[in-house]
């Protein structure tokens, strides 16, 4: 069954993202021990789910508790979420390596389209510390993908990447800087720019740097320093295998086998109807190995369209090295 659900590139329309995710769930129960006895506690029987709005979502935290490895043999790599002192990781299991990079960079061709036509310069001089990030992880595999010797990772040479980014500018190359809000905050009050030909796109993060700002707020402040009419973003986690993009006005988009709904923030089984805000479920068709189904401790508002906006995160939350503003 586990060969058939990795066909999830495939869904191209609701009926079909409905169907799998129900296959997925019964996989899920059957082979996820943590999963299953969430399932059971809350009593949830298999048999009687029919719909996509009666799955069990199970919250977060469990992946800073519990090892939601499906298999019994060790997985290819495990990704920690960054954290503060104090602070546990949560940790994911990937058992295929291959299974994260086909939903990655076919969740990348699905908006913005071939690689290879990009420079990809990443400025995630926090997430380069560690081994074990999916971010870096992601990114790393997108830069070679580019083919191009332009293409790289950025640290704190600031020079470097003006030089750099004036060349691409110079030849009309079709860029992306993909950076932590910290860091596109710091380039914005070194240099003044004007940026025709590439895309600033933040994957969000104050990593306890500097205060955190209220997403507006930022893409304000970045488009008037980068010279450049929108902000686009990435929504991922260490928890996921996919990632939704931004491409204007803080508004995300998922690619076909991802979906996010909200739930009621005082009754965590209760689902909210479109264009109310809520703590964000995430369905993600790509997460066979570990859990599919997930509350996250984010708040935001879905739309009808299937777009959605992130507006910060529960209070009593950890706060996230990733990608959240704070109200």
């Amino acid at each position: 069954m586990r060969d058939a659900l990795t066909s999830f590139d495939t869904i191209g329309n609701q009926e079909a993202f409905e169907n799998h995710a129900l296959r997925l769930f019964e996989y899920q129960y059957e082979q996820n021990p943590v999963y299953r006895s969430y399932c059971d506690l809350i009593n949830v029987n298999p048999s009687e789910i029919r719909t996509v709005d009666e799955l069990p979502f199970l919250p977060i935290q469990f992946f800073k508790t519990h090892n939601l490895n499906t298999s019994k043999k060790p997985p290819e790599i495990t990704f920690a979420s960054s954290k503060t002192t104090g602070q546990k990781a949560s940790l994911h299991p990937v058992n295929s390596l291959q299974l994260y990079s086909k939903s990655f960079e076919k969740g990348f061709a699905h908006f913005y389209g071939a690689i290879e036509d990009y420079v990809l310069l990443a400025l995630l001089p926090s997430y380069l510390e560690r081994g074990n990030s999916s971010l870096v992880y992601m990114a790393d595999q997108l830069i070679k993908k580019t083919k191009n010797p332009d293409s790289g990772f950025y640290l704190d040479d600031w020079d470097a990447l003006r030089i750099q980014l004036n060349k691409l500018e110079n030849k009309g190359q079709k860029t992306i800087l993909l950076g932590v809000s910290f860091a596109l905050l710091e380039g914005a009050e070194k240099y003044s720019w004007n940026l025709k030909h590439t895309i600033i796109m933040e994957t969000g993060g104050m990593k306890g740097m500097r205060k955190e700002w209220i997403r507006s707020a930022l893409h304000e402040k970045l488009k008037e320093a980068y010279g450049v009419t929108q902000i686009h973003s990435e929504y991922g986690m260490t928890e996921l295998l996919s990632q939704a993009y931004s491409q204007k006005n803080g508004l995300f988009n998922c690619p076909p086998w991802m979906r996010v709904m909200t739930r009621s923030v005082e009754d965590p089984f209760e689902l909210m109807k479109s264009n109310k805000s809520g703590a964000l479920n995430i369905i993600d068709l790509a997460n066979i190995d570990s859990c599919a189904f997930i509350a996250t401790q984010d708040l935001g508002k879905c739309y009808d369209d299937g777009s959605f906006e992130v507006l910060g995160r529960f209070d009593h939350a950890e706060i996230r090295g990733c990608n959240l503003m704070v109200l």
